[in-house]
């Protein structure tokens, strides 16, 4: 085949005349551009380091501040105080460019300058961390800024005025800090004391007072020490103890799913959307390679952490025996592409070039039009990454350490990402409720074996041109893909476009060479593991019970009118949601998010308080006044919030007794205090979605733009798994998920429960019921 012949750069035969040379110059000039190309981005991280290295100066401050220098010497006026002087003198004598008398004074004056330079660099950044490391802004109520606050944030926009790259702020983010133990304690009591009784109070208060007394101070110490010598001292035990070291599927426990923009529909072309998708993509990664991505700023001034955004793409987590590792490249030229039960590679670039949409459309429709079988054991081989992970582990070194096996593997393992293109059609019908859910357990856990669910993120393309996408945890948080997939989305939709038959603009190059088919060789004792891991992936799978709603009859526009934040106003109907679904309360988990530090990734924000609570009882009562249940509620409101600052600004409860115990567990220190928090189930886990991250439209004029958020299954076997985005002005979407297996739980009578309570707690303030 001629495609074959140009994949390879030289070919050689042995003729009785000699060695014959014949050379591809099409593959060689591939070759050539694929190494300038790889030069060019060794050369643009050395720049950024630079940049990044001396923000928030610049080489051009440098020169100015030479200038000044040298300036002020040809007006006789010796700004150094006779540093200068001393810097020639040390200088070393005799020949060479240090020779002349001018050569030397020029030169004292500009390493003079760059140490004044440097000074005022580290000056400015411990400044600028000292700043960060002030929230009293986020405690303050709305519209009453105090002048502190006012005189801090204009301190933070002068030092901040020049264009930062994504991770200019990183060293001069704040570490987080370790909350006192007394002040962990008293936050945790009094978050249980709702859901004990007296007795059982009394018993977790005595063990609290044991441990704070005579194990936590030693404990404390340890943690301390650590906070001071890593970056954060909860990140890297998180990832590798919740994350990398769970043995049990990733698929459904795990890894949670993304929707698409469910509203709209820009095209029914499964390989044109994918096509347009994909460019946007690696556009957003040549970006993130060139640290051009804007930080994500609170208030517009405030910088979040950015480094979870590193191993985004190229990122793969490996199975072991006993914990995983996350494999990161720093580039990839390929996806793996997996359809029909076979595996594809396919290339994003050609030489240097990154493929334009139409050439992406083409060989995702080559893909598609491919009608081969799959091989013995391919069709299924996914599954492995959807069961248990001893053994994935297992049969990685058994079967997958050498030979062609090794390679495919290898090609999925190494892509920039996977892509799973589906013969089935979801999308969001409003007039067919069940159709959301159904779309959001396709892309939960599909069919057990079409996801690599190891891989970052598995793009999900249907056959009616709907996305969506499953992401891996460990490496990252919802927000960071959420980053991702909204400028992916926006830049399809504003930016790229397509034609009137929905393929994407202008014409394909026809003589690119088709994507490669993956070669396995899958022994019989192989096929048996794979169909083990499937059969447990497909009981887990068949277990979850999704249901997706989109909530219509108000959003963020007519909560804030009760003078409330919209994530308080939810949190607190899912309380009283869940106490009219099961008769009694439990340890609810929300997530909050730590990025104003170093290296931050969540925090737990517990919503189940004793507010919250007494406002639950009184609304179940029935015989209190709605001015009473008002009261009660913008105390259960208030409450919430300041728990959700306390989170965000590193007085959270939960990463410090996880630490704590984690400390306990290397020195062989026994706590039943510890033994017990750490063991107590999360029954109601929720989530809020973050949106808008970035700007690429304006939400007024294209109010139709909307994602539907995702979704993730629930913690507990007895519990509910609940996220939801407050999208726009006037709705609010749903992902509740439960198990079949549980008597005690059905994720869709829990969601008509969270309806009717937050129509009952805007009823309270008389809110006018256009919505009824």
């Amino acid at each position: 085949m001629a495609e074959a012949h140009q994949a390879v750069a030289f070919q050689f035969t042995v003729t009785p005349d000699g060695v014959d040379f014949r050379l591809s110059r099409e593959a060689l000039k591939h070759v050539y551009l694929s190494g300038i190309n790889s030069w060019k981005k060794r050369l643009i991280r050395i720049k950024n380091g630079i940049l990044r290295g001396v923000y928030p100066g610049s080489p051009t401050s440098w020169l100015v501040v030479v200038m000044a220098t040298v300036g002020s010497s040809f007006c006789n006026v010796d700004v150094s105080l006779g540093l200068v002087s001393c810097i020639q003198r040390c200088l070393p004598q005799g020949c060479g460019p240090y020779q002349t008398p001018q050569t030397r004074a020029l030169l004292s004056m500009a390493i003079f300058s760059t140490g004044v330079w440097v000074t005022g660099i580290f000056f400015f950044r411990q400044t600028l961390k000292l700043l960060l490391c002030y929230h009293g802004w986020m405690f303050e109520l709305h519209g009453k800024t105090s002048n502190l606050t006012r005189i801090w944030a204009m301190c933070i926009r002068l030092l901040s005025s020049r264009h930062p790259m994504l991770y200019s702020f990183q060293t001069s983010l704040p570490k987080l800090p370790v909350p006192r133990v007394s002040a962990t304690i008293q936050r945790y009591l009094e978050s249980v004391r709702p859901l004990l009784d007296d007795e059982e109070y009394y018993r977790m208060e005595l063990l609290a007072k044991e441990f704070q007394d005579k194990t936590a101070p030693r404990l404390q110490k340890y943690l301390v020490l650590k906070s001071w010598w890593a970056s954060n001292y909860v990140s890297d035990w998180w990832e590798e103890y919740i994350y990398l070291r769970g043995r049990s599927p990733l698929m459904v426990n795990s890894n949670y799913y993304v929707m698409d923009l469910v509203l709209i529909k820009n095209t029914d072309v499964q390989a044109a959307r994918l096509g347009n998708i994909i460019h946007a993509m690696i556009m957003y990664r040549r970006k993130l390679d060139r640290e051009e991505i804007k930080p994500v700023m609170a208030l517009g001034i405030v910088p979040m952490c950015s480094y979870q955004m590193e191993r985004m793409f190229n990122t793969t987590r490996i199975p072991g025996k006993d914990t995983d590792v996350l494999q990161h490249l720093s580039d990839s030229r390929h996806v793996a592409v997996y359809h029909k039960g076979r595996f594809f590679k396919l290339w994003l670039y050609e030489g240097a070039r990154l493929l334009k949409p139409q050439d992406l459309e083409m060989q995702f429709q080559r893909i598609l039009d491919d009608p081969s079988p799959p091989q013995p054991g391919e069709e299924k081989l996914a599954a492995l990454t959807a069961g248990g992970r001893v053994e994935w582990a297992q049969a990685r070194q058994a079967f997958f350490s050498s030979g062609k096996n090794k390679a495919a593997l290898e090609a999925i393992e190494r892509a920039a990402f996977f892509v799973a293109l589906d013969e089935e059609s979801y999308c969001y019908d409003p007039e067919d409720e069940a159709s959301l859910s159904l779309y959001g357990k396709a892309l939960l856990h599909g069919n057990c074996y079409n996801r690599w669910f190891d891989k970052s993120f598995t793009l999900i393309s249907f056959k009616n041109g709907q996305l969506g996408l499953n992401a891996e945890h460990a490496w990252a948080d919802a927000p960071i893909i959420g980053h991702l997939w909204e400028f992916v989305l926006g830049t399809d939709s504003f930016h790229l476009g397509y034609t009137e038959t929905g393929h994407c603009l202008g014409k394909p190059n026809p003589a690119l060479a088709p994507p490669t088919r993956l070669q396995w060789d899958i022994p019989k004792q192989c096929q048996a593991v794979i169909e083990s891991s499937y059969q447990v992936a497909k009981a887990l799978a068949d277990d979850v019970e999704l249901y997706c709603f989109q909530f219509l009859p108000f959003g963020k526009g007519l909560i804030k009118k009760c003078r409330t934040s919209p994530d308080a106003f939810v949190q607190i109907a899912l309380q009283l949601a869940h106490f009219r679904d099961r008769g009694k309360f439990c340890l609810t988990y929300e997530a909050s998010m730590t990025r104003m530090f170093r290296e931050g990734r969540t925090e737990t924000v517990r919503s189940c308080t004793s507010e919250s609570t007494a406002f639950v009882q009184a609304m179940t009562e029935g015989s209190y006044t709605k001015a009473d249940l008002r009261d009660l509620f913008q105390k259960a409101a208030k409450k919430h919030q300041n728990m959700y600052r306390l989170a965000m600004t590193g007085a959270g409860i939960d990463r410090h007794l996880f630490c704590l115990y984690l400390v306990s567990k290397y020195l062989g220190v026994s706590s039943p205090f510890l033994a017990e928090v750490l063991s107590e189930p999360w029954r109601l886990s929720t989530s809020q979605i973050p949106q808008s991250q970035i700007r690429m439209f304006d939400p007024e004029q294209h109010p139709n733009h909307l994602g539907a958020g995702g979704g993730f299954g629930p913690v507990a076997d007895d519990g509910y798994g609940v996220s939801y985005m407050i999208a726009g002005e006037n709705t609010i979407f749903f992902h509740i998920s439960s198990k079949f297996s549980s008597s005690e739980t059905n994720a869709q009578r829990f969601g008509n429960h969270i309806r009717q309570a937050l129509l009952d707690i805007a009823d309270l303030f008389q809110v006018p019921k256009a919505y009824s």
